[in-house]
C-alpha cells in the first residue's frame, strides 16, 4: 500500500478527486457526492489487507471512518484473501458442525416438511455465515471514494455502504460475490427457495452515492451452473447494486451488469415504515445485458430509470422493472434489445404497485425492427390488474439532454462499463 499515492498518472489523480457533477441524478441533490474529494489520504492498494487498512484498519470498525480518503485499486483483491495472504475456502470459514450434505439431509422437504429450518444444523449454518461476513464484507466509511486503476477487479467480497454517507464507487469490476452458506426458504414462492447472503455492493442507511462506470459479473461461477438442491436452483449470488434499510440519494451510472440473474432491488421489505419518502435513485447509461431480474425491483422510493440500455433474452428472464409497493418509478427514452421468448408485456412485473410512469422508450423484439412502445400499455395488455400510466413526479436531477432512445444503444455500448474512463 502506497500512502502518498505514487506512481498515479495525472489522469488518474485528477479521476480520484473528481466529485459527481452537478444536476447529476439523485446524488446530486443539496450538498453534492464529493467522495475523498478533499482527502490527504491517498492510498494505492492491491490486497485485501491492504484495502482494508486504507478504509481506517479495522474491518470490524472501518464504517466509522469519515476521515476523507481516496483509495486506488490495483490489480486484483479477492476476499477470500486469508491474514497469511493465502486464499481461503468455504471449507475454512465454516463452522465445525456445520457440513452442507448433513443439511441437505437434515432439511429436505420429504424429511422436513416445507417450515423453516431450525435446530442446531441451521445453527451451525448461521454461524458459518457471520465467519464468512467478517471475511467478505469490506466495510467502507464516509467521505471515501474507491477507484480501480486499468483492470482492477474486486472478487468474493461485497463493498458494504452502510452509513457510509457521500462516497463513490468507480471503474471496478466485480464478480463471484458468492456466498458458501445459502438459506434453504421452503416458504418462499410455491416451491421454496436459495437464497444468498452477499450482494457485491451494498447501501445502506447511506446518503449521496454515486456508483459509475463499474461492470458486475458473475465471473467463472454463475448462477446458471449450480446444481439444482430440494427441486429449486442453488443460488449463490445476490444483488450487483441493492439500495436499502433507508438508504437514499444514490446516482447509478455508465455500469454494465452482464450475465447475472438478480441485479438491483431498491427496498427490501414491504413493511418498512421508514422507507416511506427515502429510497431517491438514479439509473442512467447502464447496460443490462443478459440478466434476468431486478433492473430495478422498486419499493417505496421515487426512482428515475432513463437512458439505459437492456439486452434481455433467455429462458430465465423474468422483468426488468419491478413495480413494488409505494413505487414511484419514472422509465424514460430506455431502448430494449429482447431475444426469443421475451415480449414488451414482460418488461415489467407488478410487485404490489399502482403505478409507473413510462415515455420514450423503444423495443427491438427479436425478429422485428425497432419501435417506440408504451410500456404501460403493453404491461396492461398482458396482465391483470392494470398499472395506472402516471408514477405522480417528475424527475428534475439529470445532467445533460436527455437523449433519443434510439442513440442510447450506441452511446451506452461505448461508455458503460469498467476500464472505459481515461486512466
Amino acid at each position: 500500500m502506497t500512502a502518498t499515492g505514487g506512481g498515479l498518472s495525472p489522469a488518474a489523480r485528477h479521476l480520484g478527486r473528481q466529485a459527481l457533477p452537478a444536476g447529476d441524478g439523485w446524488a446530486a441533490e443539496g450538498t453534492g457526492t464529493t467522495g475523498g474529494a478533499t482527502a490527504e489520504q491517498v492510498h494505492v492498494v492491491s490486497s485485501r489487507a491492504e484495502l482494508v487498512a486504507a478504509l481506517g484498519g479495522d474491518n470490524a470498525t472501518n464504517r466509522g471512518n469519515a476521515t476523507p480518503k481516496i483509495i486506488y485499486v490495483r490489480g486484483v483483491v479477492d476476499g477470500f484473501e486469508g491474514p497469511d495472504g493465502a486464499l481461503l475456502d468455504c471449507v475454512d470459514l465454516a463452522d465445525p458442525a456445520y457440513s452442507l450434505p448433513a443439511y441437505l439431509a437434515a432439511y429436505d422437504p420429504a424429511v422436513w416438511g416445507r417450515v423453516a429450518p431450525s435446530g442446531p444444523l441451521e445453527a451451525a449454518r448461521v454461524r458459518s455465515v457471520a465467519n464468512q461476513t467478517r471475511q467478505t464484507q469490506i466495510n467502507v466509511g464516509p467521505n471515501t471514494t474507491v477507484v480501480g486503476l486499468r483492470g482492477a477487479r474486486l472478487t468474493g467480497l461485497t463493498l458494504m455502504l452502510d452509513g457510509a454517507h457521500n462516497t463513490i464507487v468507480r471503474n471496478l469490476t466485480f464478480d463471484d460475490a458468492r456466498d458458501c452458506f445459502p438459506a434453504w426458504s421452503p416458504t418462499d414462492g410455491d416451491a421454496g427457495n436459495w437464497n444468498s447472503q452477499y450482494d457485491q455492493v451494498s447501501v445502506r442507511r447511506s446518503e449521496h452515492v454515486w456508483i459509475d462506470h463499474n461492470t458486475f459479473t458473475d465471473g467463472d461461477n454463475p448462477d446458471s451452473g449450480q446444481p439444482v438442491r430440494f427441486g429449486r436452483p442453488y443460488q449463490v449470488h445476490d444483488g450487483s447494486v441493492d439500495v436499502t434499510h433507508t438508504a437514499s440519494l444514490v446516482t447509478v451510472s455508465y455500469n454494465r451488469f452482464v450475465g447475472r440473474d438478480k441485479v438491483m432491488l431498491i427496498g427490501s421489505s414491504n413493511t418498512v415504515a421508514p422507507d416511506v419518502g427515502r429510497l431517491k435513485v438514479s439509473l442512467h447509461h447502464n447496460l443490462f445485458d443478459g440478466v434476468l431480474q431486478r433492473l430495478p425491483r422498486v419499493r417505496f422510493g421515487q426512482v428515475d430509470v432513463w437512458n439505459n440500455h437492456y439486452r434481455l433474452a433467455g429462458d430465465g428472464f423474468e422483468y426488468a422493472i419491478g413495480v413494488g409497493v409505494q413505487s414511484a418509478v419514472v422509465a424514460e427514452n430506455n431502448f430494449f434489445s429482447l431475444g426469443a421468448g421475451v415480449a414488451a408485456g414482460d418488461l415489467l412485473y407488478d410487485w404490489g404497485g399502482t403505478a409507473v410512469t413510462t415515455r420514450g422508450n423503444w423495443v427491438r423484439a427479436a425478429g422485428d425492427r425497432a419501435r417506440p412502445v408504451d410500456l404501460v400499455a403493453a404491461y396492461n395488455g398482458a396482465h391483470e390488474p392494470d398499472l395506472a400510466p402516471d408514477a405522480g413526479w417528475t424527475p428534475t436531477l439529470r445532467r445533460g439532454p436527455v437523449l433519443p432512445a434510439p442513440a442510447v444503444p450506441a452511446v451506452v455500448g461505448v461508455l458503460a462499463g469498467a476500464d472505459r474512463l481515461p486512466l
